[in-house]
C-alpha cells in the first residue's frame, strides 16, 4: 500500500491521512520554533476533506470487480469509465509529483494528461451527436408547406362564390 506524502516547508513529510488536530500539534512541537500557518487552516481542512472523499470514492469503486462493472455498461459507458479512471490516477501523479517538489509541467504526465483530455472530448462529441434531436425531413417538409399555403380556387371560398356567380351571369 502506497501512502501518498505532503511537503510541508520541504522540511517534513506528513501522511496525507493525519488529522488536521495532528498536523497542529507537530507544527506547536517543531523545534525551530516555526508556529502552525494558521492561514492554511481552512485549506488544510478542505484537502483532508478532498481526500476523504476521494478515499471513500476508490473504495466504492474498488468494491466491484471490473469485469461486473462492465458487463453492466454500454461501449460509450465503458470508454468513460476507463477514461474518468485513467485521468483521476494522472491526476493524482501529478499532485504527488508537486508535492515532491518536481514540476509536473515538465513531467510527461502532462502529455498523457493532454492525450486523456482529447479522447474525453472525443466521447463528448459522440455523446452530444447520439444526443442531438433527429430532423424528420417529412415532418420539416409538411411544416414548412402548411406555413407557406396559399388558398387556391378551389379552397378559397371567396373564389368558388365568384365561379358560381359566374355560371349564373354564364346561364
Amino acid at each position: 500500500m502506497h501512502i501518498f506524502y505532503i511537503r510541508l516547508e520541504i522540511k517534513q513529510h506528513i501522511p496525507v491521512g493525519v488529522p488536521i488536530s495532528a498536523l497542529m500539534e507537530m507544527a506547536e512541537e517543531d523545534n525551530s520554533g516555526e508556529e502552525y500557518p494558521h492561514e492554511i487552516h481552512d485549506y488544510l481542512s478542505a484537502f483532508e476533506k478532498s481526500l476523504g472523499s476521494v478515499g471513500d470514492m476508490l473504495k466504492t469503486m474498488m468494491s466491484v470487480s471490473r469485469s461486473e462493472l462492465l458487463e453492466k455498461l454500454d461501449p460509450l459507458e465503458q470508454a468513460k469509465l476507463d477514461l474518468v479512471s485513467a485521468y483521476t490516477l494522472n491526476s493524482m501523479f501529478w499532485v504527488y509529483l508537486a508535492t515532491q517538489g518536481i514540476n509536473p509541467k515538465e513531467h510527461p504526465v502532462k502529455q498523457e494528461l493532454e492525450r486523456i483530455r482529447t479522447y474525453m472530448n472525443r466521447v463528448k462529441e459522440i455523446t452530444d451527436k447520439k444526443m442531438a434531436s433527429k430532423l424528420d425531413k417529412g415532418a420539416a417538409a409538411r411544416f414548412v408547406r402548411n406555413a407557406l399555403w396559399e388558398p387556391t380556387p378551389e379552397n378559397n371560398p371567396k373564389v368558388k362564390t365568384s365561379a358560381k356567380a359566374k355560371k349564373r351571369k354564364m346561364n
